[in-house]
């Protein structure tokens, strides 16, 4: 079967299928640091920084989410500026490979600090203009489908990395997982020079306008709720990655153990994203977005409640298909929204709330676990439920002959 006829029966076309084989090499090589960096962390020195590990681990997490999320305004900006995607996406990945090899020769604290930062800036070169160009390649009657497929293969990704991780890490020590992870970034750069072909952005012909890194014309409440929206299901999923070593202590598991109740995320996801995605393209994107949050709720409060690694594994399958409600759904309505000419910057929204989700989870997670093990789950729910509000007041139906005429008060 060829890329076409794949495309055809999952309902997308053959680049939105490229670009999304070549973020699933992407994804693999990434994950692999999930589980490996904080058994890492706690083996390393690190007098300057006279932190409990939990606090450590969250910080270097985050470092990684933070560099990236505050970079993507600009990396959108200059995505709709110069248009090349393709080369950002390259350039991106390979800084990102580059820097996961060097944790081979990395023997501080301080080390994993720079390395994670230098990965930070290289994935935010490639997210806005990965986003930007699927929001091209993809038509809005099944943009959900396209973007519930896309989601899901760089969710195959994070699945099987995390697995290889654990395995590396128990059976054959930290180096060789650090190589299998530069070698599937690196594999992903050549997919994206083979696979790919860029775009062409249709300018204004008679106007030039400003460079603005961030410009508040381009945003409305649609765009803005779907990034609370994508931000809050994150931050509630990444919280687990901060507390591998408190969760192995409570629940007698060890490095590859944990690594399957951390992949349930993954799974769940699998299962139910593209049905999901199309679902979208039918019934809607906002009622999704909405029962996502409401379902995200209870299955992040009741982690701090799991006493062994089946109920960990399965309420960590409830948060993917909570997250599989809410990603591909919010993603489509922005890329719903946006123009051709500031797909970047209007898309760099949606994926820069995902980023600060994943980068701020882990450290409020490391911070909260301080004062009680419940207490990070219990806020991450709240706030689920606050965005389902949220997400009611304020997103508009996108999806096609839904609601009528989309809103787009500012």
């Amino acid at each position: 079967m060829n890329g076409n006829r794949i495309g055809q029966y999952l309902g997308i076309n053959r680049g939105v299928l490229a670009l999304s084989v070549a973020r699933l090499a992407d994804a693999l090589g990434n994950s692999i640091l999930f589980i490996v960096i904080p058994l890492y962390v706690a083996q390393l020195p690190h007098p300057i920084f006279n932190l409990p590990i939990p606090v450590l681990v969250g910080i270097l997490i985050s470092i990684y989410g933070l560099v990236n999320s505050s970079l993507q305004p600009l990396t959108g900006a200059l995505c709709d500026r110069f248009g090349r995607r393709k080369r950002l996406i390259q350039i991106g990945l390979g800084l990102v490979g580059m820097a996961t090899l060097c944790y081979v020769f990395a023997n501080r604290y301080l080390d994993l600090l720079v390395l994670r930062t230098a990965q930070g800036v290289g994935l935010a070169l490639t997210i806005p203009a990965s986003m930007a160009l699927m929001s091209t390649l993809s038509k809005r009657e099944t943009r959900g489908s396209s973007m519930g497929v896309y989601s899901t293969l760089r969710m195959i990704g994070f699945a099987i990395g995390p697995l290889i991780g654990g395995f590396f890490q128990v059976h054959l020590g930290f180096n060789a997982a650090f190589y299998a992870g530069a070698t599937f970034v690196f594999l992903a750069v050549l997919l994206v020079q083979l696979w790919i072909k860029d775009t062409p952005i249709e300018t204004r012909k008679n106007s030039d306008p400003p460079f603005r890194i961030i410009d508040r014309s381009l945003l409305n409440p649609g765009i803005l709720s779907a990034g609370i929206a994508t931000f809050l299901a994150a931050n509630a999923f990444s919280m687990v990655t901060t507390l591998e070593n408190e969760f192995n202590a409570r629940l007698n598991m060890n490095a590859f153990s944990f690594s399957i109740a951390f992949s349930g995320l993954m799974i769940g996801r699998l299962l139910s994203q593209v049905p999901l995605g199309r679902l979208s393209d039918s019934i809607g994107r906002r009622p999704l977005v909405i029962s996502g949050l409401l379902l995200m709720a209870p299955a992040t409060i009741l982690l701090g409640e799991a006493t062994s690694m089946l109920q960990l594994t399965a309420l960590r399958i409830f948060q993917g298909l909570a997250s599989a409600a809410i990603v591909a759904p919010a993603f489509a309505v922005v890329a719903d929204l946006s123009s051709a000419d500031s797909a970047g910057r209007q898309m760099s929204v949606v994926t820069m709330g995902f980023g600060l989700g994943i980068a701020l989870g882990p450290l409020i997670a490391g911070l909260l676990v301080v004062a009680f093990f419940d207490l990070p789950f219990l806020v991450a729910g709240g706030m689920s439920i606050i965005g389902a509000w949220i997400v009611y007041r304020k997103m508009p139906e996108t999806a096609k002959g839904k609601t009528g005429p989309i809103n787009l008060r500012r």
